[in-house]
């Protein structure tokens, strides 16, 4: 302590170290009880298309080594590749409304359905004709590290809008064949290429893997009923 009660620390901040010290306990989470999900930045998975920023050198969103048909976390800013392997734990929609480009842009609001969507237009004076509402399937997914072979325990969330909107369905379909809880098997993302007469764009393809293990399994149950069931 320095004289005026502070904690003093030399240039080189001696008071810290790069190894997990054994205070730090898993699941100890002091401090941060008034901290809830409303509180953070929720990582989303983005597939890069060639007009996005991150794919452009010469703009300050511009990371590394990124190309089109990469998919990043839009948090973190980490490339993951062309390809993932993926636990899909939760699934749900909404009706997103954004203000059109024209009119400044920006996102206006998360609704459970069209109609409350444009019931909140109405209410608030806002021109349905200056806004678009976009149906947005939303999964919750759970990534699996190639290096340790271990799922991981951060979510991010995949939006599925326009074009995508066919790949959530298909994944649906599948999961649902499938049988069993929607998070018990493994799944692979990879960008594939699209075109039609408008131009070429990258989409999503979604492969079945297999079963997770039974300890991988109870891990991500455990997931779902502490952080999205509870």
């Amino acid at each position: 302590m320095n004289d005026e009660g502070g904690i003093t620390m030399s240039n080189d901040i001696s008071v810290v170290t790069s190894k997990v010290p054994a205070h730090v306990k898993e699941g100890s989470k002091l401090g941060n009880e008034n901290v809830s999900s409303e509180h953070i930045s929720v990582p989303r998975v983005k597939l890069l298309q060639k007009m996005n920023n991150e794919v452009d050198p010469n703009h300050s969103e511009y990371i590394d080594g990124a190309k089109e048909g990469d998919f990043i976390n839009t948090v973190t800013g980490e490339n993951y590749g062309s390809s993932m392997y993926v636990v899909n734990v939760f699934f749900k929609e909404e009706y997103v409304v954004w203000r059109k480009r024209e009119e400044g842009g920006g996102l206006v609001g998360n609704f459970t359905t069209r109609t409350e969507a444009e019931q909140y237009l109405e209410d608030n004076a806002l021109e349905l004709d200056k806004h678009d509402i976009t149906q947005t399937q939303i999964h919750t997914l759970l990534r699996l590290d190639d290096a340790t072979q271990k799922v991981s325990d951060i979510p991010f969330l995949f939006d599925c809008a326009s074009s995508k909107l066919k790949v959530s369905r298909e994944w649906n379909t599948k999961i649902i064949k499938q049988g069993g809880d929607r998070f018990a098997y493994l799944w692979k993302m990879s960008s594939v290429p699209q075109s039609n007469a408008k131009g070429s764009w990258v989409n999503i393809d979604i492969e079945g893997v297999d079963w997770l293990k039974d300890d991988i399994y109870e891990g991500v149950k455990s997931f779902y009923e502490n952080s999205v069931a509870s």
